[in-house]
């Protein structure tokens, strides 16, 4: 997706004074240097990295930075919540288990930037690419398949760590204390039927509707409760090497039934080879192996595993809907065309149900 416009000589300007109360006052000639936003940024979330440089005692310093922005225009999301990542982000980085950029500061107000923001530590390494997506091109291809198989695992492992963590502490402080619906479940149905009411043409995708009653009335009957990551796919991991170094984009966190992170990591992987008409790359994805690790680092049960394939799949469908009409909006794609309701998500989602017999 392109990235958003942004006068970057006002941003800098900006950076540099807000920055400049935040340290001590030894602190000197402190500057923002190589502001930039990466290439695959959109309009789903909004970052710029920079080098903060200043100087103190005599010596130069340079740190590498990253600002997470509230993203503005026509979004992907009715809400978002940068102090509730923040604060998430900060207390996973107090865990010492969980692999996640080290969080400095956050700022509510407008005035400096825009809109709100957090400020983090930049975290070295490379990200599987989306787009194109790593099954067809990218650096993974140099890797032999025992390689990619390791780097798959260690990217599971990570995100599997996140699903141990006793989610007592967060309750009553970064989430609610109890679901507004019976589960957790429920409550993110009711979620995502809303958000479709909200960002799309509802009558336009009978395969969400349909979908959504296939969930509902297959809802299990019990629910582990943890931690979820939300976005959970090495498209969202740092990698150095096969090993992955940080979890990133946070903003679909929730309280749920971990297995939901798990379907996640898995149809998302199928969504960019099999939704694209690809082979998967040799040594990344398996099934099977992927559950019984996760299984075993977790000490959790895998055992609705295809429900919350589907409800992964279901999101990613509505999700895609709304990206498309995104991009519809800033007229990078033509207004006729149906990719909106055809796409690697929808297309693998119609796979799902019919294996499953719908």
């Amino acid at each position: 997706m392109p990235a958003p416009r942004r006068d970057f000589a006002q941003l800098k300007r900006g950076l540099e004074r807000w920055l400049a109360g935040k340290y001590s006052t030894r602190v000197a000639s402190l500057r923002v240097e190589g502001l930039r936003g990466p290439s695959e940024t959109g309009f789903s979330s909004d970052t710029l990295l920079f080098d903060c440089e200043w100087e103190e005692d005599g010596t130069l310093h340079r740190q590498p930075m990253v600002a997470r922005l509230e993203p503005q225009g026509v979004t992907v999301f009715p809400r978002y919540d940068m102090e509730r990542q923040f604060r998430l982000l900060r207390w996973l980085s107090e865990q010492g288990s969980i692999r996640v950029p080290k969080v400095y500061w956050y700022e509510g107000a407008r005035e400096v930037l825009g809109s709100p923001f957090f400020v983090m530590g930049y975290v070295d390494g490379r990200v599987p690419s989306d787009n194109p997506p790593y099954h067809v091109v990218g650096w993974l291809h140099e890797f032999r398949p025992e390689e990619r198989r390791q780097l798959w695992m260690s990217g599971l492992q990570a995100m599997a760590a996140v699903h141990t963590l006793d989610v007592a502490p967060l309750l009553g402080t970064i989430f609610p204390t109890a679901p507004n619906a019976r589960t957790y479940l429920e409550e993110q149905l009711e979620e995502y039927r809303q958000f479709i009411a909200w960002g799309l043409q509802a009558e336009r995708y009978p395969l969400l509707a349909r979908t959504e009653q296939w969930l509902r009335k297959n809802e299990p009957e019990r629910e582990q409760v943890g931690l979820c990551w939300g976005d959970a796919r090495i498209g969202n991991q740092l990698f150095r090497h096969t090993e992955c170094v940080a979890l990133l984009d946070w903003e679909m966190a929730r309280i749920g039934d971990p297995q939901q992170d798990l379907a996640w990591f898995l149809a998302l992987d199928r969504c960019f080879s099999e939704g694209l008409g690809v082979q998967p790359l040799a040594g990344l994805g398996g099934r099977e192996e992927s559950i019984a690790a996760w299984e075993r680092a977790t000490g959790l049960r895998a055992d609705r595993i295809e429900y919350y394939e589907v409800l992964a799949l279901y999101k990613f469908t509505a999700i895609m809907a709304r990206v498309i009409t995104q991009l519809k909006h800033y007229e990078v794609f033509p207004q006729e065309s149906d990719m909106d309701v055809h796409n690697l998500a929808s297309i693998t989602l119609e796979r799902t149900l019919a294996a499953l017999g719908e």
